[in-house]
């Protein structure tokens, strides 16, 4: 996870250090750079932005996300989490007849997540986002977005300092 892979690179490396996964608040920011990290990259929080060009279905999607609703899967492929759906289901189903490579190519197909994320087919489409989507309330603006994140950073720092 990150919390463990921070620290555990940041001994083995001297350049800067950027983490990545399971990052959508201040307090995540916090928590990585107080572990080691010089950076955070965040990605599904801005999925739920005004700017970004996830369809609308999706990014309702996504801030009805909760806890449990996204699952690590295609393993074989290129590991991926998804919201469950019936594309999800279906994939799940395939796993029970412990599928080779070229049939979970197949499932997937192509531009699945194409048409989950860009497209709105919450049915079909793969829909891709980290399970940091049960932390996503809302849609924004990015420039809130970003403000929100560094007000819960220095309040962390404030709160943290005080331990």
């Amino acid at each position: 996870t990150t919390l463990t892979l921070i620290p555990m690179v940041k001994e083995k490396i001297a350049i800067p250090l950027i983490a990545a996964g399971g990052i959508a608040t201040g307090r995540g920011m916090l928590a990585a750079m107080v572990l080691g990290a010089d950076g955070v990259q965040m990605g599904s929080r801005f999925v739920a932005s005004f700017e970004s060009s996830a369809h609308a279905n999706f990014k309702q999607t996504v801030i009805e996300t909760g806890e449990g609703d996204t699952q690590l899967t295609l393993k074989e492929l290129a590991p991926v989490r998804l919201i469950k759906n019936k594309f999800y289901n279906d994939l799940q189903e395939l796993y029970q007849n412990c599928p080779k490579k070229e049939d979970l190519e197949l499932l997937l197909g192509k531009r699945r997540a194409k048409r989950g994320m860009f497209e709105g087919d919450l049915v079909e489409g793969e829909l891709e986002i980290g399970q940091i989507a049960g932390l996503i309330h809302d849609i924004k603006p990015v420039e809130d977005i970003i403000k929100e994140i560094i007000a819960e950073f220095e309040l962390a720092k404030t709160e943290a300092s005080s331990l």
